[in-house]
């Protein structure tokens, strides 16, 4: 080969060579900061991971204590390019990290304030809740850091008519958890629809059945509020029921109490959930 070519030749390679050190340097296909925190100069991301529902161990910061939440997950792992690899040490990570969720009203607790390998971080702002955690590996130069935006599970699977049926021969009645509110309001939400229509379908098939449409809250807010609260649910259940599924209004009657018939503790949230119901009573 001619010097000149091979001079072209050495020129090419070193090309190729940067772009394959610059591609392998790039984010994975897909990859995504979540908006809660920016990234540190010299980390990229090998794994990027979004979940609808999911559950994740934290450390809560005030109590010091292991906590399970669970909500919408997010998981991505940052690992260093090679010009930063060994450049940081995890209190120096962790604390960008602690900083940043404190400034904007968060806190947070580090397993070792002096070396911290996994630092928890909680932060409740414009009515919501999210938890993260940040685990180190090899040093600080590769990072795991799990998101969880705290919520209850939408609920998919609703009980059909004949489900209902049985409960209320068994029973005398039935909780229906696939009736959806706005907090505070009274609306029925369009996702309730598939619960509507199951009660529907039971009462229109069954035509000397009456039931009460009962209002259940959880204890959140006073008693009072919640009685009034409850019975307006039940009302515009009552409502819905009537003039969209067309179901005789004699089969119905709205009652409201509130928390009054709890069928769950209220000191957590999955409790309160179970507790914010919808039921059949039969008359």
């Amino acid at each position: 080969m001619k010097k000149g070519g091979k001079i072209l030749f050495c020129f090419l390679l070193g090309l190729l060579l940067i772009g394959n050190i610059a591609l392998a340097q790039q984010d994975a296909k897909g990859g995504k900061d979540h908006p809660l925190f920016s990234r540190m100069e010299g980390y990229r991301i090998v794994t990027c991971q979004e979940k609808e529902f999911d559950a994740e161990d934290f450390i809560d910061p005030a109590t010091k204590q292991k906590v399970t939440i669970e909500g919408r997950k997010f998981h991505t792992e940052y690992v260093t390019n090679k010009p930063f690899e060994g450049k940081y040490s995890r209190l120096q990570v962790s604390r960008n990290y602690t900083n940043a969720i404190t400034k904007i009203g968060g806190t947070y607790y580090e397993n070792n304030p002096k070396d911290p390998t996994q630092t928890s971080m909680k932060l409740i702002k414009d009515d919501k809740e999210i938890w993260a955690k940040l685990q180190f590996n090899f040093g600080a130069n590769y990072l795991y850091l799990t998101i969880v935006e705290k919520q209850a599970m939408s609920q998919q699977v609703v009980a059909d008519a004949k489900f209902m049926a049985e409960g209320i021969n068994t029973t005398g009645h039935v909780a229906i958890y696939g009736i959806y509110f706005d907090f505070n309001k009274a609306d029925v939400k369009p996702e309730s629809e598939p619960a509507l229509s199951e009660i529907a379908k039971l009462l229109t098939g069954t035509p000397n059945l009456k039931v009460f449409i009962v209002g259940h809250t959880d204890n959140v807010g006073g008693v009072d509020y919640n009685m009034k609260l409850s019975l307006a649910r039940a009302e515009a259940v009552v409502k819905a029921l009537t003039t969209k599924y067309k179901v005789n209004p004699q089969s119905l009657k709205a009652y409201g109490v509130g928390q009054l018939a709890p069928v769950a503790p209220n000191k957590t949230e999955d409790g309160r959930a179970k507790n914010r119901r919808v039921e059949l009573v039969e008359q």
